[in-house]
């Protein structure tokens, strides 16, 4: 409100040069709403427009089906608002013009908007609530704020959520439509809804998440229902998210940079150049044959003794065989109880003594027949086969003598 300048007078106040001649405006009072968008009708503009103004606008190919089926659709709308509309198939663009019809100057500007959200893959429906007064709308553009085209797309995934739980979370807290496509976001709704939408789009490709900034929304909503916190500030009710510094993992192998001179590196020596550095360049043919024969025998031989190496490997006997080896020969030699053989038939030769009843023809004979230093009896069988072996050794040897006495000279 501008000061009373005639009730300060008798008051003999001081007042700056700047409000001296300022009066009271009649039509300025507190319960006007200065934020207020007031409606244009047809009574307030009945000539029209002096002169016409025009848009235009490209859009892709993909999208040239679907505007030819919604196009009926934008005409009807525009034509109520005495906006002229054209679709060019062969340019691949959307035109609009202000007619004689046309009543409010700032529709124009409406339906420019109306054919960017349409080449943006905006639904129809959706984009012709742009000409409303209370709706408005913002396009977004998030290509250039990342170079990384990797990053870009996680950070632009992020936004959108799993099955598009994020993008409908900030819808439902902001009163906003949002559209990614691409490389911008289409957002219609209030100026209010748009300023926090712009800014968590933003914010989301600039790496931080949009969930902290949906809490503080929702922290922001529940606090708005309180009437007594109206005139406070909620600083202390709003959560503060320290940024965390994330070190980067750091490299196995670290590269040293190289002394920077300013002349260039060696030449890399030709084949030929090897060849005379080694003195094979001057080689006639035959020495040539003879160099490379040699080489030859030298990788043979290294090979056949490698091979030899790896078939002597396999007839070696693992570590530590002999040692099981004694101690199974000491283990089989003694029986169950731990005695030896002599000592078991020592033991059974004094009991055969002690018991008197206990008399056989043979005596101590018994029990040697039984148990021998590993001598056994041969069978008839074995001795005749050693008798025929006999026989058949003296033929032989018979036979023999008399072929060398037949060709023994005279």
């Amino acid at each position: 409100r501008k000061p009373n300048l005639e009730a300060m007078e008798g008051e003999n106040v001081v007042v700056s040069k700047n409000k001296r001649h300022r009066k009271d405006k009649p039509w300025d009072h507190e319960g006007i709403d200065h934020w207020a968008i007031p409606k244009c009708g047809k009574d307030e503009n009945p000539t029209g427009l002096v002169d016409e103004s025009s848009f235009a606008v490209l859009f892709p190919k993909y999208r040239e089906k679907y505007l030819r089926e919604s196009w009926p659709l934008i005409t009807r709308s525009l034509k109520e608002v005495g906006v002229r509309c054209e679709l060019n198939l062969v340019e691949g663009s959307m035109s609009v013009f202000t007619t004689r019809k046309t009543f409010d100057p700032y529709i124009i500007i409406k339906a420019r908007d109306l054919i960017k959200l349409l080449s943006r893959s905006v639904p129809a429906p959706q984009a012709l609530k742009v000409l409303e007064d209370e709706v408005n709308c913002d396009i977004i553009k998030i290509g250039g704020l990342i170079r990384n085209t990797d990053k870009f797309v996680k950070r632009r995934q992020r936004l959108i959520g799993p099955n598009g739980s994020t993008l409908k979370a900030l819808e439902l807290l902001t009163n906003c439509y949002v559209m990614v496509q691409g490389n911008t976001v289409a957002a219609m709704g209030s100026y209010k809804g748009l300023k926090i939408v712009r800014r968590i789009v933003e914010d989301c490709i600039k790496n931080v998440h949009p969930i902290f900034h949906i809490k503080e929304l929702m922290i922001k909503r529940e606090l708005e229902k309180d009437e007594r916190l109206k005139h406070e500030s909620w600083d202390r009710f709003l959560p503060k998210f320290k940024k965390k510094n994330v070190q980067r993992k750091k490299p196995k192998v670290v590269r040293q940079k190289k002394e920077y001179t300013p002349f260039p590196p060696a030449q890399t020596p030709s084949k030929i150049d090897l060849q005379i550095e080694s003195g094979e360049y001057f080689l006639n043919q035959k020495q040539k044959q003879a160099k490379s024969f040699e080489e030859k025998q030298e990788r043979q031989a290294r090979r056949s003794e490698e091979n030899k190496r790896k078939r002597e490997e396999s007839f070696k006997p693992p570590s530590g065989s002999e040692e099981r080896r004694a101690a199974d020969s000491s283990s089989s030699k003694k029986a169950k109880g731990g005695e030896n053989l002599t000592d078991i038939v020592d033991s059974l030769k004094k009991k055969s003594n002690s018991s008197p009843g206990l008399s056989t023809q043979s005596g101590s004979d018994d029990v040697s027949k039984y148990f021998t230093d590993g001598k056994v009896k041969k069978s008839k069988k074995d001795k005749k086969d050693k008798k025929k072996k006999k026989k058949d050794e003296a033929k032989v040897s018979t036979t023999e003598e008399r072929r060398a006495d037949s060709y023994a000279l005279p």
